[in-house]
């Protein structure tokens, strides 16, 4: 191979001892050789046909640019009516209904309370109308007692009383059918 030759591939032989000079040598050993340029020509088909990262960074650069902008108009109007809004509940709205609600909360509360001292009222006049219900059922049960004991007793003493005119007339039919005996004997020995 000589200084700036060609080897028997058919490459150029590096100019120069060390292999450095003029010229950088590609992958292939070329800057000019068919192959060389067939192998260009396919890196820039494969990056237009198969190779879509340029074009999809453009289109999303230009996607989230207008995305954000869109978006960053629609949000401010929203806060802008949310500020308003807030403004306006805390200015106007807000104080109304503190008032509104402090006059009825204490018309409500006075009208709680009447309530609540009607009921007990009326609790108390309950509690005390079954202390006079339950007193006369004790003493009406306590007279029913009396009553009974002495129903029992007189029942007794009328038993007893049933009982010795029972044995008194029992006594007094023997002494007759004992007479009726001796009469039917007296006939009966004719």
């Amino acid at each position: 191979i000589q200084h700036g030759g060609t080897d028997p591939t058919g490459c150029e032989a590096p100019s120069g001892a060390g292999g450095g000079g003029g010229r950088k040598r590609d992958s292939l050993g070329t800057t000019s050789s068919p192959a060389h340029l067939i192998i260009k020509d396919l890196g820039e088909i494969h990056s237009r046909l198969l190779d879509h990262r340029p074009v999809i960074q453009g289109e999303t650069r230009y996607f989230v640019k207008e995305f954000e902008e869109k978006r960053g108009l629609r949000e401010m109007r929203a806060l802008e009516n949310l500020k308003n809004m807030i403004h306006e509940t805390n200015e106007h709205t807000l104080p109304t209904c503190t008032e509104t609600m402090e006059d009825s909360l204490s018309h409500v509360l006075q009208r709680l309370q009447a309530a609540t001292a009607s009921v007990c009222r009326l609790q108390q006049r309950e509690q005390e109308r079954k202390k006079v219900h339950n007193d006369h059922l004790i003493a009406s049960e306590k007279q029913h007692i009396m009553q009974w004991e002495d129903f029992m007793k007189e029942q007794h003493s009328k038993q007893a009383d049933v009982d010795e005119e029972h044995r008194k007339a029992m006594e007094k039919l023997k002494e007759q059918y004992a007479e009726m005996e001796k009469d039917l004997a007296k006939f009966s020995t004719f």
